[in-house]
């Protein structure tokens, strides 16, 4: 928690976002990929959001938190990774939804997972 850009929570963790600038002291092999390629970035580490809670917004009231703080910090973009073996077509479509677009692929854990790579630009800080 020491080394988050960005830590929220909805209610007594009905959802949270943790979230790393490419400062970090971490070492994801999903991490690493991001830093070797962009100078700055805030990378989505975790968001999850209870199954009784689903279907309420929280994790775009989370998404768009994390956009605004990025943005005032100076950052251009927000990056994260999507499973695609095994599929993940609820968070494909969900992060699709709010402008992420596919930027790299990786096999991962010797093959046994491969993901996505999606980044989402920022405009400027209002």
């Amino acid at each position: 928690m020491a080394e988050a850009f960005y830590a929220r929570r909805v209610g007594n963790v009905a959802a949270f976002l943790l979230a790393f600038d490419q400062d970090a002291d971490y070492d994801s092999p999903n991490y690493l990929w991001f830093r070797e390629r962009y100078p700055r970035f805030v990378y989505v580490d975790r968001i999850v959001v209870a199954a009784a809670m689903r279907k309420r917004g929280l994790a775009n009231r989370l998404y768009e938190d994390l956009f605004r703080a990025a943005r005032v910090a100076g950052h251009e973009r927000v990056v994260c990774e999507v499973n695609s073996d095994p599929p993940n077509p609820v968070s494909d479509a969900f992060h699709a939804a709010l402008g992420f677009v596919e930027v790299g692929h990786a096999a991962i854990h010797g093959g046994a997972k491969t993901v996505r790579y999606l980044v989402r630009p920022l405009g400027p800080a209002p």
